[in-house]
């Protein structure tokens, strides 16, 4: 990937946190379901510019957040199979 590239795909990837960050501070109702989503797949993309232009804080900060956002999207999964989630 060219650095270019790398740059546009954590623009996407920071775009994707903005989006839910604002979605949780305005929403009615959480969904729990998009959000993390939203965070994992923002996570990912700026993981993988990172494999560009590397940088150990910024890649520590991405896989914790990809690891956490993968237990609340599995967590929000369950509860939508049970009918108790959003």
């Amino acid at each position: 990937m060219s650095g270019f590239a790398a740059d546009i795909v954590g623009l996407i990837g920071a775009a994707l946190f903005i989006a839910a960050f604002a979605y949780a501070n305005v929403a009615a109702a959480l969904d729990k379901l998009w959000f993390n989503a939203a965070n994992l797949a923002g996570s990912l993309l700026l993981l993988a510019s990172l494999s560009v232009k590397f940088n150990l804080a910024a890649f520590g900060l991405e896989a914790a957040w990809a690891v956490i956002a993968t237990f609340g999207l599995l967590s929000a999964l369950r509860d939508r199979r049970a009918g108790t989630g959003r």
